[in-house]
């Protein structure tokens, strides 16, 4: 399908920007793109409270969300945001939201991680040792916050389903605590990324390039986290990596995203490797769409949280 019409409505005021305009510094006319497209309030059946893990590079905050009134021992997810590893944060919406939405969907307590960010003197595998500090200490939680320890998943979006995906290929190469479930949005996996189908090429040359993931920027971003190009860890890119002995894998993508390659290759090379895993498409959103709300005019988005929250 095409995209969301309400999306495509706002394209134009994207139009003219340069693909390395910094968001800080939008327009104010081309910053309403990113406007609300609904009323949204967080479900009230959700309590959030914060804490901190003590991490190799100092502490690491994790905020929680745990469904009220419920009984017994509940699934439990640690979840990491995207941002290409040198934005994002706890309140953007595909942390705060996505946390309290599963947690509400699920009957799940999230914990959603605020690793540290990617910086001239931060590089890889900073972003990743806070991720897997926080999913040991959620993890070792189990009993306080009455976790199912059959029910434990990872999971996070674009750069965070990166760093989730990682450090699960750690956590199993160490002999550590394997999740039940690895939940992917959008995944940035694979370095250089994928060639999109022919038809989506050509459909995504019709997008502001300022929303799209280019040769170029690809190859920024990936500066940015390892500081070069050469010589790629294989658990920083784990479309890289040796994939046996993952655990169930599902994957959301968007329908009209440059990284839609990227996390459709992992499924390929999942199933090769004997992982079970589930792929659906967001119709009509581009990347990040977990970053608008779960509104009635978003049925797509509310589809995806669901996608996720049934993997636990």
């Amino acid at each position: 399908m095409p995209v969301h019409p309400a999306i495509a409505a706002r394209l134009p005021l994207l139009q003219d920007l340069p693909a390395d305009q910094d968001w800080l510094t939008l327009p104010e006319e081309a910053a309403s793109f990113f406007a609300p497209y609904g009323d949204y309030a967080l479900p009230t059946s959700v309590e959030v409270s914060e804490r901190r893990i003590d991490g190799p590079h100092g502490p690491v905050r994790l905020r929680l969300y745990r469904p009220r009134d419920v009984d017994g021992r509940v699934p439990g997810l640690l979840w990491a945001h995207g941002g290409a590893f040198i934005g994002g944060d706890l309140d953007m919406p595909e942390a705060h939201v996505v946390g309290a939405e599963i947690a509400a969907r699920r009957g799940a307590v999230v914990a959603s991680v605020e690793y540290r960010l990617a910086t001239e003197t931060v590089r890889y595998p900073v972003p990743l040792d806070d991720v897997v500090a926080a999913w040991e200490a959620f993890a070792g939680m189990a009993d306080e916050l009455g976790l199912d320890p059959a029910r434990l998943g990872i999971g996070g979006a674009s750069a965070g389903a990166n760093l989730a995906a990682a450090a699960v290929l750690r956590e199993r190469d160490a002999g550590g605590r394997m999740p039940s479930a690895l939940l992917l949005a959008y995944p940035a996996l694979h370095f250089p990324n994928p060639a999109l189908q022919d038809d989506l090429a050509a459909e995504m040359r019709r997008l502001p390039a300022m929303l799209r993931f280019t040769a170029r920027s690809t190859t920024e971003i990936t500066r940015a986290y390892l500081g070069r190009i050469t010589d790629i860890p294989s658990n920083l890119m784990p479309g890289l990596a040796d994939l046996t002995g993952l655990p169930v894998v599902r994957i959301v993508v968007s329908e009209y995203d440059d990284l839609r390659s990227s996390g459709e290759l992992f499924a390929e090379q999942l199933t090769e490797a004997g992982v079970p895993v589930e792929t659906t498409v967001a119709e009509g959103m581009l990347h990040g769409h977990l970053n608008l709300p779960p509104v009635r005019s978003m049925p797509e988005v509310s589809r995806s949280l669901d996608f996720l929250a049934e993997g636990l």
